[in-house]
């Protein structure tokens, strides 16, 4: 049986000041940098067959950042979404102490619109705290000119079934380092949780959640999910 890992990135510059980050590029702040000794050593001796991480630096960074902990590691960022950086790149790795990261916009954070760079407290004297909260966690509710947690869900899922789900059914160890609503994403769609309840599925900063996949099980041909932790 295969595992898969979900990772979401360590906290950033823009978390730390409560900023609506989005699609917008900041660093990972110091109490971020300060987590990945600790996800280093819950990764340290698991078998990790390939990975994929969205093309955000707060989730490059944190792979960087825990890698560095990790003696005879490092990442090999790998673009997937067409361009000079896919073509150009033409190299997948020797082998050699290489963790190839196969990096996708498709696995960005939610579109935030007009509402990223803003703080979400003075969003919330605005717009009122029902609102902003909606634009948070409600799955058919888009903050201005942004995405829908089910706009999201539309953008991830495709790439998870031709990438993430055919590693798996192939028997490979998956990790998977990305942002919250694209990481609830995935987990709405392998647990099967529903609209309504996914509202409350929360990933703090730096969660590593895994699961064992069984493919001969399950209905159809996805297989099964057993979450682990």
């Amino acid at each position: 049986m295969a595992k898969l890992f979900l990772l979401r990135h360590l906290k950033s510059q823009w978390n730390k000041d409560d900023r609506f980050a989005g699609w917008v590029d900041n660093p990972l702040s110091d109490e971020g940098r300060a987590q990945a000794a600790g996800i280093a050593d819950q990764l340290r001796g698991q078998q990790i067959d390939v990975a994929y991480c969205n093309a955000l630096i707060r989730c490059t960074e944190t792979v960087l950042r825990v890698y560095e902990k990790i003696d005879g590691k490092y990442p090999l960022f790998l673009h997937i979404d067409g361009g000079n950086m896919q073509e150009w790149g033409n190299y997948t790795g020797n082998g050699m102490g290489e963790v190839p990261f196969y990096v996708s916009e498709k696995l960005n954070e939610r579109y935030y619109g007009s509402v990223q760079g803003l703080n979400k407290a003075q969003c919330k004297k605005e717009y009122g705290e029902d609102v902003v909260q909606q634009w948070r966690r409600a799955y058919k509710v888009a903050p201005p000119e942004g995405e829908s947690g089910e706009d999201t869900f539309n953008r991830v899922l495709p790439f998870y079934q031709q990438y993430i789900e055919k590693d798996l059914k192939a028997g490979k160890n998956v990790l998977v380092v990305a942002s919250h609503n694209s990481l609830r994403a995935i987990a709405k769609h392998i647990e099967n949780i529903s609209d309504d309840d996914v509202a409350n599925l929360e990933l703090p900063f730096g969660a590593l959640v895994e699961y064992e996949f069984d493919p001969s099980t399950g209905s159809g041909q996805a297989g099964k999910f057993t979450k682990l932790q």
